[in-house]
């Protein structure tokens, strides 16, 4: 599958949220979407993420983004992630892997030299066009929001 870039049309989606809810990519049409994607729920690096969208959730919401958070973990570890760090957005189960493989972050990985298969840390901006309009590959996970915001201020 080709790499997505900047300007491409976002892949579509229809996956389960936290609390169960069926949730699609379309259901924010009309609205800029911040999508990102981490490896593993309750994780070091993927709770600095989350808690740094978390408390800075509501400077997000005031520039109007949506905040959505895929991973290939269950609809049940979602939901203890989301209520042990209180997180106010929603958060996609892809254990079917589909969007993970549609937006290409289902990557092969290396830790101590065993290579696998995991998802890759990045971030999509969806403008209100439903086109990628920033993909941030090195994400910074303590400041992970404000990344977001510097990159859309600098383009």
């Amino acid at each position: 599958m080709q790499e997505l870039k900047e300007g491409d049309k976002a892949p579509e989606f229809t996956a389960k949220d936290q609390n169960g809810n069926s949730i699609s990519l379309s259901d924010f049409a009309g609205k800029d979407v911040i999508l990102y994607f981490y490896p593993k729920d309750d994780t070091p690096g993927c709770t600095a993420e989350a808690c740094n969208f978390r408390d800075n959730y509501h400077t997000l919401q005031q520039q109007g983004y949506v905040v959505l958070g895929v991973s290939t973990d269950d609809e049940a570890s979602h939901q203890r992630f989301s209520s042990k760090y209180q997180l106010p957005f929603t958060l996609i189960s892809d254990d079917d892997k589909k969007i993970v493989e549609a937006y290409c972050v289902w990557v092969e990985k290396n830790m101590y030299g065993k290579k696998y298969m995991g998802t890759a840390r990045k971030t999509f901006v969806i403008g209100k066009d439903g086109n990628i309009r920033k993909i941030i590959s090195k994400v910074n996970t303590a400041d992970s929001s404000q990344q977001v915001l510097d990159v859309l201020a600098n383009s």
